[in-house]
């Protein structure tokens, strides 16, 4: 019998990850927003090609949008279909939910940072915000140290017994 072959494309899952976020920054809260995109975005994410590194989330006039997150053009895609890949993006939140963060973010002085986008069970996507504070080298190095003793303690534990 023939194999199956793989899906390259990720139906439910991860699409992005911005994995320097949580050592750059202390993460606060968490809100997962809707993302606006047009057809061969959603094609490009499912296929895992979006890059978070550099990404940030912001207000402009009166509504939340996510900048400088790269989505890069679909291949197979028309030549109707184009797209700029570092486009701001809309982020779909109740006005209750974008009056809060622009609250925060203005008031205590906190960033809204991209931590990743995924697609939900209905295969929507959807981006993980994080309210941030900025962490200064010191930190940094005293949250290695305790993810590292943490890591040793398990060992030390595991062998033990």
């Amino acid at each position: 019998m023939a194999e199956k072959k793989k899906k390259t494309l990720i139906s439910h899952g991860i699409a992005a990850q911005n994995r320097k976020a949580r050592h750059d920054y202390t993460i606060g809260e968490t809100i997962e927003a809707g993302l606006a995109l047009v057809g061969p975005e959603v094609k490009s994410l499912r296929a895992g090609r979006a890059t978070l590194a550099e990404a940030w989330a912001g207000e402009r006039d009166g509504e939340m949008w996510l900048f400088n997150c790269t989505i890069p053009e679909w291949q197979a895609g028309s030549m109707v279909a184009r797209f700029e890949p570092r486009r701001p993006r809309k982020l779909l939140l109740h006005r209750r939910q974008v009056r809060e963060l622009i609250g925060s973010i203005t008031r205590e002085g906190t960033t809204l940072v991209p931590l990743q986008i995924h697609f939900n069970d209905r295969g929507r996507a959807k981006v993980l915000l994080g309210l941030a504070e900025g962490r200064k080298k010191h930190d940094k190095r005293a949250a290695i140290a305790a993810r590292d003793w943490a890591r040793d303690k398990a060992r030390l534990m595991r062998e033990k017994g």
